[in-house]
C-alpha cells in the first residue's frame, strides 16, 4: 500500500511538472518563473526552501541527542536568514533585474570575478543537494527493502527529471501544494503521537534536565563563539546563496518579494517545531528507536506505531518537504552553471531556445555530481552545514560591498573569495581550530577585500 502511494505521489509530481512546463517559453521563465509569483506562492516557496532533509531528519536527529541547544543552526538560524534577506537584501537585488547572483558580480566586478564567484557558489551546493538525495533515499529505503545507494540513485533520477521539465514554475507551484501537505501531515502525526505518549505536558515533563537550554552554560568566549557560529552558519552563510535569491527574485513585485520573506521566515520557524516535537516524543516514549541511526528513527517509529492513514500522511509530508527542497537545490547551481559559466563562452547572444537547452543540460550535470557525493557522504546535518559555510567565507563580503558600497574593488573581490575560503579550510581541516573556522574565514575574507581596495587605490594614479 505504501509503495503504491509512493509511486502515485511521484507520478503526480511528474505530471505537475509536465503541466507547468507549458508556461516555460524561455530561460527567464525557467529560472525565475518570469517574475510572476503572487504573494502566496512566493511565501510558501521561501518556507519550503529549507523545510527538507535537514529540518525533518537532520535537525530532529540532533535535537534528540543534544536538545534545543544543538539545533540553533536550523531552524533558528535558517529563519534568521530569511528575515535578514527580506529586510536588507531583497529590494536592492530585485531592482537589478538579474537572474543569478553571478550576474551581480559581473555587473560590479567584471567577467573574471563573475566566473570565480559562480564557481564558488556552485561548489557550495553539491553537499546541500547531496543531503536532500540522501534524505529521499532514506525515505524510500524505509518503505521498500533496497540498498540506500539504489534508493539515492532512484531519487536523483526522479527529482532531476522533474526539475528539468518544470524549472522554477514547477518548483513554486509544487511548493504551495506540498507545503499544505507538510503542515497537515506533520501536525496530524504530532497529534496522534502525543495522544500515545500521554499528552504534551507529559512529554515535556519527561524531557531530560537542561534539554530546552537555549544559550551556553558558561560565559567563556570559546563557548559563546561556537554558539554564535551556529547562528551564523545558515543565518549569515546562506544570505549569499543562489537558491534563496532565486526564490525572492521570482516574486511578482518588489513589495511581494519583501513581504513573502518575512512571512516565509515566520511560517518556517513555527512549523519547523513539528519534527522537533516528534523527535522529543521518540526520545521520551520510544527510546528503543535511538539505538541505531537516529536519522531513521522517525520513519521507522511511525511505521511501527501508527495506522496506515497516519503513515500515508507522514509519508506525504516527508516526501513533499524533501522533494521541493531538493528540486530548488538542483536548480540554483544549474542556473549559475548555465548563465555564468557556460553561456558567456559561446552563447551570450544565443537565442532563447539555446539558452534554455544549456540550462536543462546544466541541471543534469548538477544531479550527476551531487549523486556521486551523496553515495559517499550520508550525514545530512553536516553536509548542509558545510555547504552554508562556503557562502559566508567566500561570497558574502564581496556581495555586500557590491550592494551597499559606492566603491568596489575587483582585486578585493578576488582576494576576498580565494583567501577567505583558504583561511576557513586551513582553520577547519589543517589547524582544526576550536574557535569556529567560519569566523576565521569571514575575517580573512573581509581583511582581504579591504587590502584589495588599498592595492587598487595605490595603482589608480598610475593608470
Amino acid at each position: 500500500m505504501l509503495l503504491g502511494f509512493v509511486i502515485l505521489y511521484l507520478a503526480l509530481n511528474i505530471l505537475l511538472g509536465v503541466l507547468v512546463s507549458k508556461r516555460i517559453h524561455n530561460a527567464n521563465d525557467f529560472l525565475t518563473a518570469g517574475r510572476k509569483l503572487p504573494l502566496a506562492l512566493s511565501s510558501f516557496a521561501l518556507f519550503a526552501l529549507w523545510y527538507g532533509s535537514e529540518t525533518i531528519f537532520g535537525a530532529s536527529s540532533v535535537f534528540m541527542e543534544e536538545g534545543l541547544y544543538g539545533v540553533i543552526e536550523d531552524p533558528f538560524g535558517a529563519a534568521l536568514c530569511l528575515f535578514l534577506f527580506a529586510a536588507f537584501f531583497a529590494r536592492r537585488l530585485y531592482r537589478l533585474n538579474i537572474w543569478t547572483l553571478g550576474d551581480l558580480f559581473r555587473l560590479k566586478y567584471g567577467r573574471r570575478i563573475e566566473l570565480v564567484a559562480s564557481v564558488f557558489m556552485i561548489l557550495s551546493f553539491f553537499g546541500y543537494t547531496a543531503a536532500q538525495l540522501v534524505a529521499l533515499g532514506i525515505l524510500f529505503q524505509s518503505i521498500v527493502s533496497m540498498e540506500l545507494s539504489t534508493a539515492i540513485l532512484i531519487s536523483a533520477v526522479v527529482v532531476g527529471f522533474y526539475t528539468v521539465i518544470g524549472g522554477m514554475w514547477a518548483i513554486s507551484v509544487a511548493d504551495f501544494f506540498q507545503s499544505i501537505v507538510i503542515i497537515t501531515g506533520l501536525s496530524w502525526v504530532v497529534f496522534v503521537l502525543l495522544d500515545k505518549a500521554g499528552g504534551f505536558s507529559a512529554v515535556i515533563e519527561a524531557a531530560p534536565e537542561g534539554f530546552f537550554r537555549f544559550t551556553p552554560k558558561s560565559a567563556t568566549p570559546l563557548e559563546w563563539s561556537q554558539y554564535l557560529g551556529a547562528w551564523a552558519t545558515l543565518g549569515l552563510g546562506s544570505l549569499a546563496s543562489q537558491d534563496i535569491f532565486q526564490r525572492f527574485n521570482a516574486a511578482r513585485t518588489e513589495r511581494i518579494s519583501v513581504i513573502s520573506g518575512f512571512l516565509g521566515a515566520g511560517i518556517y520557524l513555527v512549523f519547523a517545531m513539528l519534527p522537533l516535537i516528534i523527535g522529543l516524543i521518540i526520545k521520551v516514549s520510544f527510546p528503543e528507536y535511538l539505538e541505531e541511526d537516529t536519522q531513521l528513527s522517525i520513519p521507522a517509529m511511525i511505521q511501527d506505531h501508527t495506522s496506515l492513514p497516519v503513515q500515508v500522511l507522514l509519508l506525504g509530508a516527508l516526501m513533499s518537504a524533501i522533494f521541493s527542497t531538493c528540486s530548488g537545490a538542483i536548480l540554483a547551481p544549474a542556473s549559475l552553471l548555465s548563465e555564468n559559466v557556460i553561456r558567456p563562452w559561446f552563447a551570450r547572444s544565443a537565442p532563447d531556445e539555446t539558452i534554455l537547452r544549456i540550462t536543462r543540460i546544466s541541471v543534469v550535470l548538477i544531479v550527476i555530481v551531487s549523486s556521486l557525493l551523496a553515495l559517499g557522504r550520508q550525514d545530512i546535518y553536516d553536509l548542509v552545514g558545510e555547504s552554508s559555510v562556503l557562502g559566508l567565507v567566500s561570497i558574502l563580503v564581496p556581495m555586500c560591498f557590491a550592494l551597499f558600497s559606492a566603491k568596489t574593488s575587483r582585486t578585493g573581490a578576488l582576494l576576498s573569495m580565494v583567501l577567505g575560503f583558504t583561511g576557513w579550510f586551513l582553520a577547519e581541516y589543517v589547524v582544526e581550530s576550536a574557535f569556529p573556522a567560519l569566523f576565521i574565514g569571514a575575517f580573512v575574507s573581509l581583511s582581504a577585500y579591504v587590502a584589495g581596495m588599498v592595492v587598487d587605490h595605490l595603482k589608480s594614479p598610475l593608470r
